[in-house]
């Protein structure tokens, strides 16, 4: 008996998931706050516009932020969290017009952004066929994730979010465990390991899990990390060049454009090529 056939994969473009500066009210430059670092050239609490935003929520320096000690921004995506807020959330009143929707609106961003992101990687799972065991409970957590991101403002500062993190990742994990079953030979355990600066140039990554694996300033030139799942692993200064990233799991861009790589870097489809590189 044939099996019925599926809707497609959710569009992260219809989702909103895709982020449009315009319009929004520069939050990630106001509710987030960043300290002096190799990432920042200057310390800004939460709250506190950063010294670049212009009045119309545009950065003055927005050409000139790696040279500026401000790469942090460019490596920064809030999934398109900063319009929904703007638009949806506040109905396009903006914290400089109504002051009094400052310290909401700021409280609301963080938790659309982690609404967002999981929404991100709910329609890539959504996408791989070898997931498709979990493809009913993955389509059922995207939909409550989404209602969940058209909520009142108090409801979203409300809201349980590693509650439901968790229940998410659980299925994204499911999902991941899927596709790299079908990856020949034995995959290595890394999740979660302090890899920072490690020698790992033309490893034999295929298929591993690297979930949340911390891997700056490793050096990952030529490994082979073909189908390896790398939901939240921390890229900042890796050195992918002659890297394989074919096929990748839960990769984002902001990962990409934290780390070093080169013309001859495999990526996965939907990504494109950091133009730093």
């Amino acid at each position: 008996m044939s099996r019925a056939p599926e809707p497609p994969a959710p569009d992260r473009a219809a989702l909103a998931l895709l982020s449009d500066c315009g319009s929004c009210f520069g939050l990630c430059c106001v509710a987030l706050p960043f300290a002096k670092s190799a990432d920042f050239a200057a310390d800004k609490e939460a709250g506190r516009p950063c010294r670049n935003l212009q009045a119309d929520f545009r950065c003055g320096v927005h050409g000139e932020l790696r040279q500026r000690g401000y790469s942090g921004c460019t490596v920064f995506d809030c999934f398109g969290a900063g319009q929904k807020v703007s638009q949806v959330t506040f109905d396009g009143r903006d914290w400089r017009q109504a002051p009094g929707t400052a310290r909401e609106m700021f409280e609301v961003f963080p938790v659309m952004r982690q609404l967002h992101e999981l929404l991100w990687y709910l329609a890539e799972a959504l996408a791989l066929p070898d997931a498709r065991p979990v493809h009913a409970g993955l389509r059922a957590a995207l939909e409550k994730t989404e209602r969940l991101t058209h909520g009142t403002a108090g409801e979203l500062t409300a809201l349980d979010v590693p509650a439901h993190r968790g229940e998410v990742n659980a299925l994204l994990l499911r999902a991941s465990e899927l596709v790299r079953a079908k990856v020949p030979g034995k995959k290595k355990e890394r999740r979660g390991a302090d890899l920072m600066g490690a020698r790992l140039k033309g490893a034999a990554l295929r298929g591993a899990n690297l979930r949340g694996a911390c891997l700056i300033a490793a050096d990952l030139q030529g490994a082979d990390l073909r189908s390896a799942d790398l939901i939240g692993a921390d890229l900042r200064d890796a050195d992918l060049r002659g890297a394989d990233l074919t096929g990748t799991i839960f990769l984002t861009q902001a990962q990409l454009n934290a780390a070093k790589g080169d013309a001859a870097t495999r990526l996965p489809d939907g990504l494109s090529r950091p133009a730093h590189w």
